[in-house]
């Protein structure tokens, strides 16, 4: 993307990390890094003077804004705050991380990560192709993940196509049925309450459920419950 510029912000938790990031991207001429709240409080002043003295790339074109997310464990505040970056929607995520189990990389994904890096092998160049494939809307995975990642895909799709009579829901994500029946057991409704509540059978009901929960790995009900409250499905 030589004639265009990326806005990049970084969101740590700590200023090592972002320091290293800030780095290993502050001179090259088609990144533009900026402020942001999260990491402002722990910058230090030198660092948000220069970032502020430094001129904007070449006068090129911006393509938008891309965040940098580096994480030690992907835990639930690392959760949260990739969630809290991506709900807007108005920029793509760079998630550098030192270790991503099975299901932490199904959350990624399932948030709108498309880019990812494995932090032993983030080098200047290697961060700067992952930027830019980002800012593109392209996906830019380490290969092991992608072989992982086809694996999950394949057998989430297998567990949906046993359940033919729930019809057409997404690998990742909720159909709006699911959510209607988990929003009504929410509200303290049995099966066959749902089930006459939606007009379907209580076979039905039961099929969603079990393709739902299969799918995104949800222990039992209020487990499904849970999740779609904290993803704010319901």
């Amino acid at each position: 993307m030589p004639d265009t510029r990326v806005t990049v912000t970084v969101h740590a938790t700590d200023p090592l990390s972002r320091a290293g990031v800030v780095s290993h991207l502050q001179h090259q001429p088609t990144v533009e890094i900026v402020q942001n709240q999260t990491a402002t409080a722990t910058r230090p002043r030198a660092e948000q003077t220069a970032d502020q003295g430094r001129p904007k790339a070449g006068g090129g074109e911006s393509v938008g804004t891309v965040a940098i997310m580096p994480v030690d464990r992907f835990d639930d505040i690392a959760a949260a705050e990739l969630r809290r970056l991506v709900r807007g929607g108005d920029q793509r995520v760079v998630l550098i991380a030192r270790d991503l189990r099975e299901p932490e990389l199904m959350t990624a994904v399932e948030y709108g990560v498309r880019a990812i890096l494995w932090r032993h092998q983030a080098t200047p160049q290697r961060l700067l192709r992952a930027v830019q494939s980002a800012a593109r809307g392209e996906g830019d995975l380490p290969p092991d993940l992608i072989s992982t990642l086809l694996a999950q895909v394949g057998q989430l799709r297998r567990s949906v196509a046993t359940s033919a009579s729930v019809g057409f829901v997404p690998t990742l994500g909720m159909a709006p049925r699911e959510v209607d029946v988990l929003r009504l057991i929410a509200e303290g409704l049995d099966t066959r309450q749902i089930s006459e509540k939606l007009a379907y059978s209580e076979r039905t009901v039961k099929n969603i459920l079990h393709a739902l929960m299969t799918r995104l790995q949800l222990h039992n009900r209020a487990h499904a419950v849970a999740y779609a409250l904290r993803e704010g499905y319901i």
